[in-house]
Parts: C-alpha cells; sequence; structure tokens
C-alpha cells in the first residue's frame, strides 16, 4: 500500500495539551481517528508524531492528504 485510506473528507478537531505528544495515522486505517492504533503495520505508512506547544484545538487532516501533515490543510474540499 503506498497510498493512504481517507478516513473522512473533513479534519478531526481535537483539543490537545501543551507538552503531549500524538501519534497522528498517517494510513487512514485505524479504528481510533485521526490518531494511530497500529493498523499501518504493513502499510507502508508510518504514523507521524505531533507535538503540542500549546493547549488549543487542533484540526488534524483526516483525508490523509494533506501537505501540512498532521493538521488540515483544506485538500479533502478537493477530492
Amino acid at each position: 500500500m503506498s497510498e493512504p485510506v481517507i478516513a473522512q473528507k473533513s479534519p478531526y478537531g481535537v483539543d490537545v495539551e501543551a507538552g503531549q505528544e500524538y501519534w497522528w495515522c498517517a494510513c487512514g486505517k485505524s479504528e481510533s481517528q485521526p490518531f494511530c492504533d497500529g493498523s499501518h503495520k504493513g502499510t507502508g505508512i508510518p504514523p507521524q508524531k505531533y507535538s503540542a506547544t500549546e493547549t488549543a484545538k487542533v484540526w488534524f487532516c483526516g483525508c490523509k492528504n494533506t501537505a501540512d501533515t498532521p493538521v488540515c490543510d483544506g485538500t479533502h474540499s478537493k477530492l
């Protein structure tokens, strides 16, 4: 598998906490979207670490095609 699965065609709004690390699912197969649950094994698409620098809402990409990984850049509106 070289192309990610589109988990949804909209971002996931998640409240993150400063100083915490989050592992964004890049393959689209996780049942715990937008975060990794290990489903990427064998896909060749590893998760990406996101380190929160502030407590805030972050819009994580759901279509897995953003150029600004792991946050949404609006690419889903073109799919």
